[in-house]
């Protein structure tokens, strides 16, 4: 029977391959729920939602048969988003299905390997409490199927494969000695779309909890080299820990402040050098590794291998055509 997925936050990076995958269906009808009208007709019907208000939701709602939460931002937008969508469907009263991102974030500090049963840990910040939040809310709606993807990268990644590859290019990343030893729970975001299209073709994963990340993750110096040669930054540069020092306690507050003044006067962060946050050393060395288990038997995942992927998305990003002979 064909399906009306309402997509929320459908331009966003995941938001908008969730809408590419429902469309290669035959069973998916997808509906684009965006905050303003797009500047151009496009292939698929839309409907203007404000995410943080409940009454916006509510109408966005009308007729569809499942929801897609691709709704990103800072906490407070996390929290008041959860509430509108949960407050609207159970509202509803319909059964609409809703698939709910959220993050690894909500393990907090934990390290070692940890399936979707551990302990939820606010203690990353302001982020990670608003995702456990917005979970307490999705469980306690009956049709939710939640999903926490590790670092989910490809080719328009801002966090983690744009910037990534900037601070490369610029050598202010590299191999990172003993502080990337941690683990470096990467998916790519087809993947994560390919779990929301085939957690909908299966009813029985509602009320289900997915961890999303390559089964055997690489270190993060593992990650960082192998990305490096794949954008042609070599010789890869090794980062000492006094650098390091340097870039998160005193360029990483001064390119903030940078930022924000960017903002005011209306010039394009991008133009920016990145940031190195403290929170990014943490990552960095902290090593959790997601047990991807449960969705590899529930719902028949199988991962992209890195190495085509990271071949992919550096090409992407830095313009050139494959390499002759590249898989597609």
């Amino acid at each position: 029977m064909q399906q009306t997925v309402l997509v929320l936050g459908a331009n966003g990076f995941i938001g908008t391959e969730v809408v590419a995958a429902l469309a290669a269906t035959d069973w998916a009808t997808p509906i684009l729920g965006l905050r303003r009208a797009p500047r151009a007709g496009g292939r698929f019907g839309h409907r203007i939602v404000d995410a943080t208000n409940l009454t916006s939701v509510a109408s966005a709602i009308e007729g569809v048969s499942a929801v897609v939460d691709c709704v990103a931002g800072g906490a407070d937008t996390i929290g008041a988003s959860a509430a509108a969508l949960f407050g609207a469907v159970t509202r509803a009263n319909r059964g609409i299905r809703v698939m709910h991102l959220s993050s690894m974030a909500v393990y907090g500090s934990a390290v070692g390997e940890v399936d979707e049963t551990a302990p939820l840990r606010g203690d990353l910040g302001p982020y990670s409490v608003a995702k456990i939040a917005a979970e307490q809310v999705a469980r306690g709606y009956a049709h939710t199927t939640i999903f926490r993807p590790g670092c989910v990268y490809g080719p328009t990644s801002a966090q983690w494969s744009i910037r990534i590859a900037q601070l490369l290019l610029a050598r202010r990343l590299g191999d990172l000695g003993p502080a990337g030893d941690g683990a470096c729970n990467l998916v790519h975001v087809a993947d994560v779309a390919g779990a929301i299209i085939r957690a909908l073709e299966r009813p029985a994963t509602q009320g289900g909890i997915f961890n999303l990340s390559l089964p055997h993750p690489p270190t993060w110096n593992e990650y960082l080299i192998h990305y490096a040669m794949a954008l042609r930054a070599v010789p890869v540069k090794r980062i000492h820990a006094r650098n390091l020092k340097v870039e998160t306690k005193l360029l990483a507050p001064f390119l903030k402040i940078l930022e924000i003044a960017a903002g005011k006067l209306k010039v394009p962060a991008r133009r920016l050098p990145q940031p190195i946050p403290p929170s990014l050393l943490r990552l960095f060395a902290q090593d959790i590794r997601l047990d991807t288990h449960h969705a590899e038997t529930a719902l028949g995942m199988q991962w992209r291998p890195l190495d085509h992927a990271l071949q992919e998305t550096a090409d992407a990003i830095t313009g050139r055509a494959p390499a002759r002979g590249a898989p597609p």
